[in-house]
């Protein structure tokens, strides 16, 4: 039978995915970064920074694992939507039971099992877009995905906004920004699934001397880690590094610069993915943004002053915004079987995961004796190897 070839989705199929997207950044980001720093100190009555490193270590390796097993399960039944709405359903029901926890051990214990439940809707829902994308539309795709970062560090600003919401009602408005979010795209969804891209596809034998496919798995993920070791650093010590220049600089001047870079990047994004579309060169953006981000990262790393770090920071930050939302969609293109996508995409997903177990240690055996010039010139390194990992695509 022969299967017509994949068709571009309409605007508003690719505006309603990038808005069921963000709803997983909305549902992670203001709980991760605010909201649960905050229940322990309410629960043990101060700061307890063992305790949130054990429950985001424990998250991190639950999400992981969790990530892996239902892109396997939702390969098998071969559909996605029933697997997001449920995770959906689950994970905001569980947002709710984490504000009544009471002590660490139950908050540790309910966020380990909801990091399970968010990625039951995670998983499938990116594997959902491979199956529906066509290639032709992956830069946009991926310029669209830019708007997930973005949404998520607004979300956190407003479900902390002074007396916007009472402070017992904020866990369930997240989790009503994230049905918002997910909702339409899953309902009105139905039917988009191409059938040219699920076709699957035999393994190449372990003789073939080309195997191109898995070499460029293997750089594309290599070369997204070191990129998101690079910007988890960043995001974990922006505001201790600002205050390292500027003693007493304010929490809220540096949530201000990278939520402004989240929402420059998202126009960006959409830019330089609509030109690889264009143009079929979907890996220059990737390589001119690692370059930017070293660069980025040596002016940090060289600022004489406030306005020169910052100034390195917006470009730093601003390339890497857009190197991980295209690359995110360009991963979608590379994979070598659509029937194990979402589990491919499962050990990919390693690379959001891994960077916050290496961070730490990088920063302590650097930063005490070197200061952060060094950690910077190391991340510049880092961005530089990715970009040179992916440039060998370019002569193809």
């Amino acid at each position: 039978m022969n299967i017509p070839p994949p068709q571009r989705q309409p605007g508003w199929f690719l505006a309603l995915f990038a808005l069921a997207a963000a709803g997983g950044a909305v549902a992670y980001v203001p709980l991760l970064t605010v909201l649960l720093p905050q229940a322990i100190a309410d629960t043990q009555g101060s700061e307890d920074v063992a305790a949130l490193a054990r429950v985001t270590f424990l998250g991190a390796a639950m999400a992981s694992l969790a990530n892996f097993a239902f892109g396997i399960l939702s390969d098998r039944s071969r559909t996605r939507r029933p697997w997001i709405i449920a995770g959906l359903v689950l994970s905001n029901a569980l947002l709710l039971v984490i504000g009544e926890a009471r002590s660490v051990g139950a908050i540790v214990l309910l966020v380990m099992v909801w990091q399970v439940a968010l990625n039951m809707m995670l998983s499938p829902l990116m594997a959902w877009a491979g199956d529906c994308f066509p290639d032709e539309q992956k830069g946009v795709l991926g310029g669209a995905l830019s708007l997930s970062p973005a949404l998520g560090a607004l979300a956190g600003s407003l479900v902390t906004w002074a007396g916007l919401v009472a402070s017992e009602a904020r866990l369930g408005l997240v989790a009503v920004l994230v049905s918002v979010l997910v909702l339409p795209a899953v309902m009105l969804g139905k039917g988009r699934v191409q059938p040219a891209l699920m076709t699957p596809a035999k393994p190449l034998p372990a003789a073939d001397p080309e195997r191109p496919r898995e070499r460029v798995v293997l750089r594309m993920w290599a070369a997204r880690l070191l990129v998101q070791v690079a910007e988890g650093g960043m995001f974990a010590f922006l505001l201790y590094w600002l205050r390292s220049l500027a003693p007493g600089y304010p929490e809220n001047g540096a949530a201000n610069i990278f939520s402004a870079v989240l929402v420059c990047a998202v126009p960006v994004s959409l830019l330089a993915g609509r030109w690889s579309d264009r143009q079929r060169r979907p890996i220059l953006p990737l390589v001119v943004t690692a370059l930017l981000c070293a660069c980025g990262m040596l002016v940090m790393a060289g600022a004489p002053s406030l306005p020169w770090a910052i100034a390195g920071y917006v470009l730093f930050g601003l390339a890497a915004a857009v190197f991980l939302a295209l690359h995110a969609s360009q991963t979608l293109r590379v994979l070598p079987q659509p029937q194990h996508r979402g589990r491919d995409l499962g050990v990919f997903n390693l690379t959001n995961t891994v960077p916050g177990m290496v961070m730490p240690w990088l920063t302590v055996l650097l930063v005490p004796q070197f200061g952060y010039g060094a950690l910077f010139v190391l991340f510049a390194g880092l961005s530089l190897a990715s970009a040179v990992l992916l440039a060998g695509f370019l002569r193809r």
